[in-house]
């Protein structure tokens, strides 16, 4: 494991959000959603696309409270502009399950 010092993670904008939309994203060479995230009046709502599609489908992920960071940059994924990275872990099969909070906290604060 490599270390990193506090300010490099500082530098990371890990944020909560919540997903206002989520659609199938025909066009992507492997299974995924496009998927719009609020994260609050500072930040706005961003897009991203995901392959979350063997535990969630489209309609069970509007207003679901996620984790994104969303200081990495815009990424052109088939002709779609991804805007964020939205955070997960691999289940024992490698399938994506999403980060979120319990209880909910407010979209666009940060992780720290």
């Amino acid at each position: 494991m490599q270390q990193i010092s506090y300010d490099d993670f500082a530098k990371v904008e890990l944020r909560s959000g919540t997903i206002v939309k989520a659609e199938n994203f025909e066009r992507a060479t492997k299974p995924s959603y496009k998927v719009w995230v609020d994260f609050g009046p500072e930040i706005g709502v961003k897009q991203s696309s995901a392959q979350i599609t063997v535990h969630y489908k489209p309609e069970t992920l509007v207003g679901m409270k996620v984790v994104g960071c969303v200081n990495l940059g815009t990424r052109n994924i088939a002709g779609f502009s991804s805007e964020f990275l939205l955070v997960g872990f691999p289940d024992e099969q490698g399938a994506v399950c999403l980060t979120t909070m319990h209880p909910a906290v407010p979209n666009g604060q940060k992780l720290f």
